[in-house]
């Protein structure tokens, strides 16, 4: 790991903690375009961690502090996700699959920050899913299965048909609450659990949505960590 300090961050406010990690993508040409992005204090934007195209991990901020990566947004009743949580960077366009080296290296990180804060597995979450119409990072092409399976996000793997009148509710219950818009919330619910799934919310969707809101309503977990 190399540390190549960021000017933007501050305290974490009000004492808080972090008890979340938000995953982005870069959307740049490069890890250096990125690197030079976070790291210029007229931007006002930055991140705990970016993981190059290579693998190689590039420290930002000091995970004590508040970097600002996530912005505007919600997750459960969380409103400064600043505040809660580090985010990490993975240099890629939004268009091309996750280098295996750069998977590598995220699992080794967040095996670390899971360490040191207790985070939980269900609280590790993408840009998307907490800004819905806003962002869409890490993107339809992220494999949030695979971490997932060893222990480090969360995947619906048993989950069955449900009640598509009963999604919204659901899925809210996990975590969506950042918009009631109906559309949007199906899509970008979606964008993560279901990328390539057209057309109304369907018994799968709602068969999801009702696993994950069982297994980990957010409001609940949060506090067990």
């Amino acid at each position: 790991m190399t540390t190549h300090s960021s000017p933007n961050f501050g305290p974490r406010r009000d004492g808080a903690r972090p008890d979340m990690v938000v995953l982005h993508y870069t959307a740049m040409k490069s890890a250096s375009a990125a690197l030079a992005t976070l790291c210029n204090p007229a931007n006002e934007v930055s991140a705990h961690y970016l993981i190059a195209e290579d693998g190689e991990v590039l420290s930002l901020v000091p995970e004590a502090m508040r970097a600002w990566h996530a912005g505007a947004g919600r997750w459960g009743t969380e409103t400064d996700v600043n505040s809660r949580s580090i985010g990490i960077e993975i240099a890629n366009d939004g268009y091309s699959p996750f280098a295996a080296a750069q998977m590598n290296a995220l699992e080794e990180v967040l095996d670390g920050i899971r360490a040191r804060w207790a985070i939980r597995p269900e609280r590790v979450i993408g840009h998307s899913d907490m800004a819905p119409g806003r962002k869409i990072d890490p993107g339809g092409r992220f494999d949030w299965r695979r971490l997932a399976m060893t222990g480090l996000s969360v995947w619906p793997a048993a989950a069955g048909q449900g009640d598509p009148s009963e999604f919204a509710v659901h899925a809210r219950t996990f975590g969506y609450t950042a918009t009631d818009d109906p559309d949007l919330l199906l899509s970008v619910f979606r964008l993560r659990f279901r990328p390539w799934a057209t057309g109304p919310v369907d018994a799968v969707d709602a068969g999801i949505a009702a696993h994950l809101a069982q297994l980990y309503p957010v409001d609940v977990n949060a506090a067990w960590a």
